[in-house]
């Protein structure tokens, strides 16, 4: 993700932090100094808003070590003002698999909490009456509620969140997965239409911004298990671009220059030979004719770090890796050889495409009859 800066890998798997993160620090801080707080109190308000984000990551690495059980690897973990986000190289594919994913965030948010108040118990040290402010009180008291609040708000059953995932694992043993994803999604849309409610009833910026978090993360999943069940079974070669170029790794980029303003793609395999070498993006197309020129080669500015597919493999697998891909194309191979690319466009543009068939082969829904007896008849493709 782009503004993040990398803060180590552990147990296998990067972790990130957003640059606005620290914005949020900064706004902590400045609170309380504006509110009389001394410094000392600021900078313990932004210690123990550290302590609750090492808390989201060990939440993240709950999900990410429970989906390496199931052979599922993590990209990444990326620290956000408004959480964590593991990213997992696909989904699972049994129903009671994403279920476990899904509660082991949330589980591990209640063992963190409960092993702070059994170590306060322990210790003697009580813990007052915790609330959840991220100023004054017990500041022990205070981990346990956010952490047991964490673990509550993502249980909540509505996509985004884990409760969300949860819920479509549960229906995905009663129902197909299409299925189970628009029931969840719908639930998702309900619940943040209520949150919205109760935010303008009450004045509550919070509720509205949670109404809308749920509204768009159920809509985008509901169309992302929609797109999902349409290329179920494809191969890609059945969607793949077959009209494209390719350049050599010893072409100048005033060759790849032409070709981009020629047409419409972008970027572009790099071959030698016949083989894939390489990708060249237009990115590093334009950051190299800035540093180097036009004459210099392609192979000095093309990258070797990308995905491919076959052109027989599933369109499902190979969509998710270009979905979590730091390139937008994917090299489209066949014995070793550059058949066709795979861009996000031309995915939706057969998805579009063979829902329009699908829908004229079920044939349209017979309008309401305004003459005759047996005037609008539908009619089936």
């Amino acid at each position: 993700m782009k503004w993040s800066w990398k803060v180590g890998t552990f147990a296998g798997i990067p972790v990130y932090v957003h640059s606005t993160f620290l914005l949020l620090i900064a706004f902590i801080v400045a609170h309380d100094l504006g509110a009389g707080a001394s410094p000392a109190a600021a900078a313990g308000s932004a210690l123990f808003l550290l302590a609750i984000f090492a808390t989201i990551v060990l939440h993240e690495y709950g999900h990410a070590l429970t989906a390496r059980r199931y052979g599922i690897k993590t990209r990444d973990i990326t620290l956000l003002p408004i959480g964590g986000l593991a990213r997992l190289e696909r989904l699972p594919d049994v129903p009671r698999q994403e279920l476990c994913v899904a509660l082991a965030g949330p589980a591990v948010n209640l063992a963190i909490a409960a092993l702070a108040f059994l170590g306060a118990t322990l210790a003697g040290v009580g813990l007052g009456s915790p609330t959840a402010d991220l100023s004054g009180g017990n500041v022990l008291g205070r981990f346990v509620v956010v952490n047991v609040l964490l673990a509550a708000f993502n249980l909540i059953p509505a996509f985004p969140m884990d409760g969300g995932r949860a819920l479509r694992a549960w229906l995905a043993e009663r129902y197909d997965y299409s299925r189970a994803t628009e029931i969840a999604a719908n639930l998702g849309q309900a619940l943040a239409f209520a949150f919205g409610f109760l935010g303008l009833l009450s004045g509550n910026p919070m509720l509205l911004f949670i109404a809308l978090f749920v509204w768009v993360g159920a809509t985008a999943e509901a169309s992302s298990a929609s797109v999902r069940s349409v290329i179920a079974g494809i191969p890609v070669e059945r969607a793949m671009i077959t009209d494209f170029h390719v350049v050599e790794a010893g072409d100048s980029l005033q060759r790849a220059a032409d070709l981009v303003i020629a047409g419409e793609q972008q970027d572009f395999p790099v071959v030698e030979q016949g083989r894939l070498v390489g990708l060249l993006t237009r990115d590093r197309l334009v950051r190299a004719i800035a540093e180097r020129g036009l004459e210099s080669p392609v192979r000095e500015a093309m990258t070797g770090t990308y995905e491919t597919a076959e052109a027989r493999e599933l369109l499902g697998p190979a969509f998710e890796r270009l979905q979590t891909s730091s390139c937008r194309v994917l090299p489209v191979l066949r014995e070793g050889r550059v058949v066709g690319l795979l861009t996000a466009e031309n995915v939706g543009e057969f998805v579009m495409l063979r829902t329009a068939i699908t829908r004229r082969r079920e044939g349209p829904t017979p309008p309401r009859a305004t003459g005759a007896p047996g005037a609008g008849s539908g009619e089936r493709g």
